[in-house]
């Protein structure tokens, strides 16, 4: 995935990293204008990175209406890359939020817009991450929710909490610009204490895992779960799920995900080796 683009608002010069290493994903985008009225909402707070899986409209980059909703932001939309699934558009990405207009029984960790945006400031210093929003009727599968490292929900009116999809790249994309260009947030603050007191033991931060390496982690514990049948796979009882949500508030680096990786390896060695005996 090209990662080279480039915003022109001069406040994020000094900041181009967490600008540019923020995506974000609409997943199976209905309506050609709200393609485009993304554009638009991503452009007007410094942002140009789009990534669009499976949109409904072939080509919707060249569509018309797409192009009338942008309203000058055709360079944004023109560059959006199209994917055929959230796991390719997350390839690379180390943390992503998923957006959800309900309240959800399982998966990651919830939180408010302005609270997500502090998060995401902190997260982009690591590497690449994602906002991830689903389609207009159906917003995002479970699959698709439990994929993401966290959740955020608008506190819109209750009474009428319908947003429209580009509105609400406009909202996280405002919270992400006043995040990113605070000097004085507890994010930046955190962030500074964190850089010192590594600087001063010597001790580098270790780099993120990226989402593919995560994915392949929990394909591998479900794997040595189900050989120690301690997990049934025709009864789950939503384990995986928390596993997930458990494994989603650590912020997993790599090395952490390969220990994991190494436990369930071990422990699929050792079942076949106690099957092959028991036969």
């Amino acid at each position: 995935m090209d990662h080279t683009h480039h915003s022109s608002d001069p406040a994020v010069a000094e900041l181009r990293g967490g600008f540019t290493s923020t995506r974000f994903v609409l997943v199976e985008p209905s309506h050609p204008g709200n393609v485009g009225a993304a554009a638009r909402a991503l452009k007007t707070m410094g942002f140009s990175r789009l990534v669009l899986v499976s949109p409904r409209v072939p080509n919707v980059q060249n569509d018309p209406e797409a192009i009338a909703m942008a309203s000058g932001a055709d360079d944004v939309l023109a560059s959006a890359h199209v994917v055929h699934t959230l796991a390719d558009a997350l390839s690379g990405v180390h943390w992503s939020v998923a957006l959800t207009a309900r309240l959800r029984e399982y998966g990651p960790p919830q939180g408010a817009p302005r609270a997500a945006a502090g998060v995401a400031r902190e997260q982009a210093a690591h590497g690449e991450i994602a906002l991830v929003f689903g389609n207009e009727r159906a917003g995002l599968s479970n699959e698709d929710v439990e994929r993401c490292s966290a959740l955020v929900h608008i506190p819109a009116n209750p009474a009428y909490s319908s947003l429209n999809l580009a509105q609400a790249v406009q909202v996280l994309a405002y919270e992400l610009r006043t995040a990113y260009l605070s000097t004085d947030s507890a994010a930046s603050t955190a962030m500074q204490t964190a850089a010192q007191g590594s600087a001063a033991q010597g001790d580098p931060a270790e780099p993120r895992a990226a989402s593919d390496e995560i994915e392949s982690m929990f394909t591998h514990l479900e794997s040595a779960l189900v050989a120690l049948e301690f997990l049934d796979p025709a009864n789950p009882k939503k384990l995986m799920s928390r596993l997930r949500r458990l494994f989603a508030r650590s912020g997993l680096e790599r090395e952490e995900v390969n220990i994991v990786r190494g436990i369930a390896k071990h422990i699929l060695q050792k079942t076949r080796h106690r099957d092959g005996d028991a036969s």
